[in-house]
């Protein structure tokens, strides 16, 4: 900008702020306490418009931002989960990312009051009005016993016990209110094996659960990755034969989803991702 008119700008500026900003000398000017004063706090603003520049433009690409993650007690047993909460902060370390545990009749009514994002469930939900639930993957579900039981010592680690076996057991099994998904298809194997399994005690959390096994109060069959607790008092068994239970993990969103942070997250999850 040449001189004239960056003069007059200064006055134009001066005459609407009323003060003095540059104090003129014989050989150029030197700013007064006020012009001192402005030039610190435009430089702030300056640096702040710049911030709020890129922030706005991480936000939209999705670089930065919040999003919630919800998950069944079952579900951060498989390594796919922690694997892609893992993988989605080294990703995106600016996005704040928080994570809820519940049933997943809760986790459904967490999306739709928009308390969290994207959920980790066990059930394929029949009522999927505004949402997108997509199968991830499905592992084997195995026999958790008390280690003094008697299937657990006439049965080697490697030796698969058929469901009929379990006819006379009384079964501990997950609050079917928290996962039907679980509990359905415990009872859906059972009945396929011939038997309608006589059920003693549902707890509220998988580990609860295994925790009743312990205590010799009962048998159950839990998700194959649930293996890795490796509790005491529990010992685990495959099971046999064509009518195996099976534990499915879904992923649960919103329809129409908005958020790039959690677009980018749901994008992540549907990648195809080696065996675990």
């Amino acid at each position: 900008m040449q001189q004239p008119p960056l003069s007059q700008q200064i006055r134009a500026l001066e005459r609407e702020l009323d003060v003095q900003l540059f104090r003129r000398k014989p050989r150029g000017v030197e700013l007064t306490d006020a012009g001192s004063a402005l030039l610190t706090d435009a430089r702030a603003i300056l640096s702040q418009i710049d911030h709020a520049v890129a922030t706005t433009k991480r936000t939209a690409r999705g670089e930065q931002g919040r999003i919630s993650v919800g998950f069944t007690s079952s579900a951060p047993f498989h390594p796919f989960v922690p694997r892609i909460i893992r993988t989605y902060r080294e990703t995106f370390p600016l996005v704040s990312l928080t994570l809820e545990e519940s049933g997943t009749t809760d986790l459904i009514d967490y999306l739709r009051n928009e308390r969290i994002d994207a959920a980790f469930i066990r059930t394929a939900i029949p009522n999927q009005e505004g949402l997108v639930v997509n199968l991830l993957l499905q592992e084997a579900m195995v026999l958790a016993l008390p280690h003094a039981h008697i299937l657990a010592r006439r049965a080697s680690p490697n030796t698969a016990l058929p469901l009929k076996a379990l006819a006379d057991e009384t079964f501990i099994v997950y609050r079917r209110h928290n996962g039907p998904g679980l509990y359905d298809a415990i009872l859906s194997a059972c009945n396929a094996a011939g038997f309608s399994p006589r059920v003693g005690q549902e707890a509220p959390r998988i580990v609860s659960t295994l925790n009743l096994v312990a205590a010799g109060l009962g048998i159950s069959l839990v998700p194959e990755s649930l293996q890795r607790m490796r509790m005491d008092g529990v010992v685990f068994r495959r099971l046999a034969g064509a009518a195996q239970p099976k534990a499915s993990l879904y992923l649960a969103a919103r329809r129409g989803e908005t958020s790039a942070a959690v677009r980018n997250f749901l994008a992540l999850v549907k990648r195809p991702a080696p065996n675990a």
